[in-house]
């Protein structure tokens, strides 16, 4: 790491792992998918500041000042806290439903709360922020909410461009680290580029199908190997949670895994839906990696598919080069409609094997009979029978195979199997893909 770089929190432990922490300089544009998902990162990086015994300053044009000190709580009462209001004299039109905070309420607080008279004008806006911030000790600390606030009080993106490419390089210059939050879909491309190219650092929070992550799109002056890359997260009150690992990586087909289990297990979605409770349309959804299954729904599925749910999640190495799979690689199936007081499968090599075929160990236990065959036939199919005898009915006729004797099934599938013998019978068996 660059001795001559200090790099400071951002309050939120492994966001700090991933973007390195902040520097001297910064202006952090947070991209925000839902218009909320920002607020956890502004506030932790406020609380550290604060720790930290430096000046902060927090610039609202969409919140009245008793609103926003209520979502601060007690960082409210530091007297290192400046709130430029901007909401006002903005948004709330001098109403006297506003001004009375400033009559009743506005002069017990220890922080600073300044009107700015004129937030319509960038300008009076630009020159106010950057008074303030001259005044205050090195090392400044900012909080821009919101840059998407200002474009109806401004009539336009123009203003906003203006203001922020002005802005953003006098700060730098003046040692400050500011967040600045803009609602990702509400503005151009061309004014979102222009924020791109002066901005220091730019993060993407997102929302997708309950989930929610942070990829960060830009960091100077670090060298990420994890840009563009999406980490998922959850919040509880200010507490922010990193998944270790994503769970639904790239190298996981999660619908297909299932699917190919449930094909194993000879089961129909309306079936599998029925006995997990859910709808048909739903495990479609699920196969087809249109929605996730919640964590609950999950357990269930694998319970339903008598499957290790870590089969589902487990990231697989690159089995392409694989030359030699282990017992470990296997699993142990639990065949849909037969007990397995009668049979035992072992599935021999892993689901995500690049393979043209599926290799089973199977066992039929001493003096027992099933009904079916293992398998929905769907594929060409050979049997070796590794020790014992079994008989197998296909087209209403018994025969009997026993130790080395091969089967062969095309079209054929045996409606009935059978074990004679006091002893278990295997049989080793393969699935052309």
């Amino acid at each position: 790491m660059d001795a001559e770089k200090k790099y400071i929190s951002t309050g939120v432990r492994q966001l700090d792992q991933i973007l390195e922490g902040l520097l001297i300089g910064d202006n952090v544009v947070w991209y925000d998918d839902a218009g909320s998902l920002a607020s956890v990162f502004c506030m932790n990086f406020l609380q550290v500041s604060a720790a930290e015994g430096k000046s902060f300053i927090y610039v609202s044009f969409d919140r009245s000042p008793r609103n926003l000190l209520d979502k601060l709580g007690p960082l409210g009462e530091n007297e290192k806290l400046t709130i430029l209001d901007c909401f006002t004299h903005g948004k709330g039109k001098g109403a006297d439903t506003f001004l009375k905070f400033y009559e009743q309420m506005g002069r017990e607080w220890p922080c600073r709360i300044i009107q700015v008279r004129e937030p319509g004008d960038p300008e009076t806006v630009m020159n106010t922020f950057l008074d303030v911030q001259r005044a205050m000790e090195a090392d400044v600390r900012f909080v821009f909410e919101s840059v998407t606030g200002i474009q109806e009080l401004w009539e336009g993106e123009d203003a906003i461009s203006r203001f922020y490419s002005h802005t953003c390089p006098r700060l730098y210059e003046l040692n400050t680290i500011g967040y600045w939050i803009i609602e990702k879909d509400a503005h151009s491309k061309r004014l979102k580029a222009m924020i791109n190219l002066v901005a220091q650092v730019v993060v993407e929070l997102s929302l997708k199908r309950g989930k929610t992550s942070l990829s960060v799109l830009k960091a100077e002056k670090r060298d990420l190997e994890n840009l563009n890359t999406p980490h998922w997260y959850s919040t509880k009150g200010l507490k922010v949670s990193f998944d270790s690992k994503r769970i639904f990586s790239e190298r996981i087909n999660l619908g297909k895994r299932i699917r190919d289990y449930r094909f194993m297990r000879g089961l129909s979605q309306s079936e599998i839906a029925r006995m997990i409770g859910v709808t048909p349309s739903n495990i479609s959804q699920i196969e087809n990696n249109q929605i996730y299954p919640s964590l609950p729904a999950l357990l269930k599925i694998a319970e339903v598919l008598s499957v290790d749910v870590a089969k589902f999640l487990t990231k697989i190495p690159d089995l392409k080069k694989q030359a030699v799979y282990t017992e470990s690689d296997g699993a142990e199936l639990h065949l849909a409609n037969i007990s397995s007081k009668c049979v035992s499968v072992w599935q021999k090599l892993p689901m995500d094997a690049s393979t043209s075929a599926e290799l089973y160990i199977i066992e039929i236990f001493p003096c027992k009979e099933i009904s079916s065959h293992f398998f929905i036939h769907k594929a060409e199919e050979f049997g070796y029978v590794l020790s014992g005898k079994v008989e197998m009915i296909i087209n209403g006729k018994t025969q009997t195979v026993r130790t080395g004797d091969m089967i062969h099934l095309t079209a054929e599938i045996p409606s009935r199997w059978r074990n004679p013998e006091s002893h278990e019978a295997r049989l080793l068996w393969v699935k052309i893909k």
